[in-house]
């Protein structure tokens, strides 16, 4: 299967948000609303349009997307900068095939480029791992509201740069709307 992932465009974004709309359709833990924060997160500040990538198929047609968006980890003395991992989207016909993989390979390796330095994610315990997703705890960083601690991950994008980072992370509003 050859897919291509590139950055999304603003005319795909009717296209994708029905994607993520289709992903979550049967999602045993969503409110099926993520294609509405999809719409919120780009018209936020957090938005970062060269993480916000598509898959396009063999037949030209989109069929997954992930967004990466700016976040902090804030405590008493400091705040950090972070991005969130949230959501990723394929389509079921394409799902378990390896696109959202690639969507998350390609994802990461563009956020480090760009010279961000960690990301965030609220996921599948046992999913998230083979990128290099650990326990936030681990670095003594939390969510600002309950969350199982076992789903609730960090990644260093280049090694030891959460070393020195601890506290909450500080989501963008339209994650709370």
């Amino acid at each position: 299967m050859d897919i291509v992932i590139r950055q999304e465009r603003q005319e795909d974004y009717v296209i994708t948000e029905h994607v993520v709309k289709r992903a979550f359709e049967q999602a045993e833990y969503s409110d099926q609303k993520e294609h509405f924060l999809v719409q919120r997160l780009r018209r936020s500040d957090a938005f970062i349009p060269e993480l916000s990538l598509v898959a396009i198929d063999e037949k030209k047609e989109i069929v997954g997307h992930i967004l990466l968006t700016r976040i902090k980890i804030v405590n008493q003395s400091e705040e950090n900068a972070s991005l969130a991992l949230a959501p990723v989207s394929v389509t079921p016909e394409y799902q378990r095939k390896g696109v959202g993989s690639t969507l998350i390979r390609e994802a990461l390796q563009r956020a480090s480029e760009l010279g961000y330095t960690s990301i965030i994610v609220l996921g599948h315990k046992d999913y998230y791992p083979k990128f290099g997703f650990k326990s936030a705890g681990l670095w003594d960083i939390s969510a600002s509201f309950p969350v199982p601690s076992d789903s609730f991950m960090a990644l260093e994008l280049k090694e030891g740069t959460l070393q020195y980072v601890q506290g909450t992370v500080v989501y963008p509003k339209e994650f709370m709307e």
